[in-house]
């Protein structure tokens, strides 16, 4: 008898240290995942070509490609991030990924391509696509009144529907987590944009990318931004946080 209460005390501990065990693994996993190398690679190509540190990008370009990133992926970095920094950061970005390409091409390194974007098939107009993308964006109905800006300007709102987040967005040669990363790492970079930098690490948050990532988002683009622009990214990003916790 004395034999069977022990087996069925060890039983039951056992039993308990293994959930425990595994609540414990989903926490961590939940909250101390690190950024991958294609993740990073991401943050530094889009801060870099934001800044327009063209020497600096040439080297994060090769990073990138050897950390798996494909030549389509890169070059939709590129394509989305002038919607945060103008054309000419973008395009000028592009041409120093087509220098490094033919440098790689020359010394024999076979790149790969990766996909092409899927041809849209979505019968609705631009505008109520673009809607919808911003609405699974943030998780959560769009109905009401339009923002200051739109009022004021109403034809922006127009192109920020049915240009950034229609013919932007429903291209998914990236998806939403690496696009948002590329947006925080260009809006930390270029500065003075803490209202829209708020907005968009909510957004990553609600994507699933972990405080501990938007951390890491801070350290690798504060490797090529001046400490002032660096310490109001982190700032907007606490405040962030602290505001989750009430």
């Amino acid at each position: 008898m004395k034999q069977l209460i022990t087996i069925g005390i060890a039983i039951v501990i056992t039993a308990f240290l293994g959930v425990t065990n595994q609540v414990n693994a989903q926490s961590k996993d939940n909250t101390t995942v690190n950024l991958d190398a294609k993740q990073q690679s991401i943050i530094a190509i889009a801060s870099l070509t934001a800044k327009g540190d063209l020497q600096t990008l040439e080297s994060a370009l090769t990073e990138g490609l050897d950390a798996g990133l494909t030549v389509r992926e890169i070059k939709e970095v590129m394509v989305h991030l002038y919607a945060y920094c103008g054309f000419p950061r973008s395009l000028r970005g592009l041409r120093t990924f087509i220098k490094v390409l033919d440098e790689r091409k020359t010394e024999g390194v076979e790149d790969q391509l990766g996909a092409e974007a899927t041809p849209i098939e979505d019968n609705r107009t631009k505008y109520e696509r673009g809607k919808a993308n911003l609405e699974a964006l943030v998780k959560a109905k769009l109905d009401g009144p339009p923002a200051d800006y739109a009022q004021f300007a109403p034809i922006i709102e127009v192109f920020l529907k049915e240009h950034l987040f229609a013919d932007i967005f429903d291209r998914d040669i990236l998806n939403y987590r690496q696009r948002e990363l590329v947006t925080v790492s260009v809006l930390a970079t270029i500065g003075g944009v803490e209202p829209m930098l708020h907005s968009h690490m909510n957004i990553c948050l609600i994507q699933g990318i972990t405080p501990i990532q938007l951390k890491e988002l801070m350290d690798v683009v504060g490797k090529n931004v001046d400490q002032e622009k660096i310490d109001s990214a982190k700032k907007v990003l606490n405040e962030l946080l602290e505001s989750k916790k009430q």
